[in-house]
């Protein structure tokens, strides 16, 4: 079996399946995965997260506010996001994180929404789902300060190796998606060999970012399937190992995610 640890089931381009969710979905499950993280990414979009989480048996979710969506003065409520983590199929806290490539004015409105969601961490004991780029000593030092017990995840990673390997000693894990196909990403590749097997995670981040063959079309969780063989041949695993041990990993990260 394999996990597609974070996908946007809301926002997918359901056009293929004749607008059926269930059936992209059923799509998925014919090719092996058992189980999808669907992430939230601001307060508008919990409800329906939480909802998909709900209605489907191999669906959980995240609650939280990407840093992309800090705009026009909106901000993270902690008493929200208590609230909204103590829905019973809600696994995990974000997404979340540091993004200075696109909005690096809002750096301190991103630092105080982090905190906040670090802070959650620490009272419900839930890992975080996280999101970094061109941020990595801040996003390394908020992660120092909250030493979290159960840590999390940096998500769809494209940082370098020395930053993995921070992030690794402070006990989070690195997951990889079809950025790590890509023909530019040889760097990318270089942490893929690296990352210890009890710390990988793979994902799609779709309906973003679809591996190779299917660069440059709507990404979907099935295609998590070409990530994981993509990974193993890099690695020099055979896909059954890796499925296992994707899968165990992320039920270790994710305690509330079994069943």
């Amino acid at each position: 079996m394999l996990i597609d640890s974070h996908c946007h089931l809301d926002r997918l381009d359901l056009t293929p399946y004749n607008g059926s969710l269930d059936a992209l979905l059923d799509a998925a499950r014919a090719r092996g995965v058992g189980k999808f993280l669907c992430i939230g990414v601001d307060a508008n979009n919990a409800a329906a997260v939480q909802q998909l989480a709900d209605t489907h048996a191999d669906v959980y979710c995240s609650v939280g506010v990407h840093p992309l969506d800090l705009k026009d003065g909106r901000h993270t409520d902690l008493d929200w996001l208590l609230n909204a983590l103590a829905h019973p199929r809600t696994v995990a806290i974000g997404e979340t994180g540091l993004d200075y490539h696109y909005e690096p004015e809002l750096a301190e409105q991103q630092k105080a929404s982090f905190a906040i969601h670090l802070q959650a961490a620490r009272k419900t004991g839930k890992p975080v789902v996280i999101h970094t780029r061109a941020a990595r000593q801040d996003t390394l030092d908020m992660l120092r300060e909250a030493d979290l017990a159960n840590a999390g995840v940096l998500h769809c990673f494209t940082e370098d190796w020395p930053m993995a390997r921070a992030a690794l000693d402070m006990g989070y894990y690195i997951s990889l998606s079809g950025i790590v196909t890509f023909r530019n990403a040889e760097a990318l590749r270089e942490v893929a060999r690296q990352v210890p097997a009890d710390r990988l995670l793979v994902e799609t981040d779709s309906p973003y970012l679809a591996p190779v063959p299917h660069r440059g079309k709507p990404n979907e969780p099935q295609y998590v399937c070409e990530v994981a063989a993509f990974l193993a041949e890099l690695r020099g695993e055979t896909l059954e190992q890796l499925q296992q041990q994707t899968t165990d990993n992320f039920h270790r990260l994710f305690p509330l995610a079994v069943g």
